[in-house]
């Protein structure tokens, strides 16, 4: 089958590599239908150092379940499946605590052995406690934002939930990604009756509008953060939504919390070191949390409004390629030509 790989910084091909097969009673072969490109796919587009044998790329995707190993009971062949980007087997403490990115028998798609989603096909581990079989058919024109539920809709709901974000919280958004956007619409879905989203492309902002966003903010750095300490009364935000995942974006999310806020960092962190000490966290009584969204948890909360057409998380989608498009489509995400590429093998 065909499948992308990575074999270096800005080294992205589609290769010729063997079908996946079952190797487990617990896994499934998973047809892909749909998949994309994620904005931290672009982390190991910048940075990954020569790997001769390549990486496998994607973790976002649906499918039809082709084949089912002897143990999977919750799924057949046929079935339209939407795949978390970590698989799980729903059953461990982690996973009944809704935290199933740290399931202990789990993992990541393109990563330890199992196949990206920027492919033909793959195959699924624990498939009954990953998968989530959706009643619409592969045509359905709901399947792009379908999609975001393997993510970033996810991704964004989990930085606006454990922000604690309610009717009573100012919240900001720093970033106009695909996450961002999606933190924006979970913000506005949970309550937020002020909610300034810190970026600064025109039609991503205004999609940010579409979706809830009160007011834009696109200077950076000092300037932006003045600039929403304004917005504000002067006191900054309850809630801060980091959506990027570099250490200015972090700068800034210091700069418009509010004493007693919280700080919720969902994008992917590209430095190791940050303040936390007196002047910066502690001193203001300010919470930091986030992490690696477990979007299994929430996808039968986010699925019903997404099938009955109340949001259209879809719209982040602005280009779609074939497989043999993708490695153009990395270039256009990179460039910030497009918003997010999706791809339909």
């Amino acid at each position: 089958m065909r499948a992308t790989y990575m074999y270096g910084a800005g080294d992205v091909r589609i290769a010729d590599v063997g079908d996946p097969a079952l190797e487990q009673p617990t896994d499934a072969l998973v047809r892909v239908v749909l998949a994309c490109i994620c904005g931290s796919d672009l982390h190991p587009y910048h940075s990954l150092v020569a790997t001769p044998a390549g990486v496998p790329m994607g973790h976002e995707f649906i499918g039809v379940v082709e084949e089912v190993g002897g143990e999977v009971s919750t799924l057949r062949a046929g079935d339209l499946v939407i795949a978390p980007f970590a698989w799980s087997d729903g059953t461990c403490e982690f996973c009944r605590e809704g935290l199933h990115t740290s399931c202990r028998t789990g993992g990541f798609f393109a990563a330890g052995g199992v196949g990206g989603g920027q492919a033909e096909a793959i195959r699924v581990p624990q498939a009954d406690g990953t998968l989530v079989k959706v009643p619409v058919a592969e045509d359905s024109a709901l399947l792009p934002s379908l999609l975001t539920l393997s993510d970033v809709f996810g991704t964004g709901y989990h930085a606006a939930v454990r922000a604690g974000v309610n009717p009573r919280t100012t919240v900001t958004v720093i970033g106009d990604g695909a996450v961002g956007l999606m933190a924006v619409l979970s913000a506005r879905r949970l309550g937020a009756e002020r909610i300034i989203l810190m970026g600064r492309h025109k039609a991503r902002t205004d999609l940010g509008l579409e979706f809830g966003a009160t007011d834009v903010v696109a200077e950076r750095g000092e300037e932006g953060v003045a600039r929403v300490r304004e917005l504000t009364g002067g006191d900054g935000s309850h809630a801060v939504l980091e959506a990027v995942g570099y250490r200015a974006a972090y700068d800034q999310a210091l700069g418009v919390v509010r004493p007693g806020g919280v700080i919720s960092r969902v994008g992917v962190p590209q430095y190791a070191d940050a303040p936390i000490g007196f002047p910066s966290l502690f001193g203001r009584n300010i919470t930091l949390t986030g992490g690696p969204a477990p979007v299994r948890a929430y996808i039968e909360t986010l699925l019903p409004a997404v099938l009955d057409g109340e949001v259209e998380p879809g719209k982040v989608f602005d280009r779609t390629v074939s497989l043999e498009g993708v490695p153009a489509g990395y270039r256009a995400m990179d460039d910030r030509k497009v918003l997010k590429v999706l791809v339909r093998p």
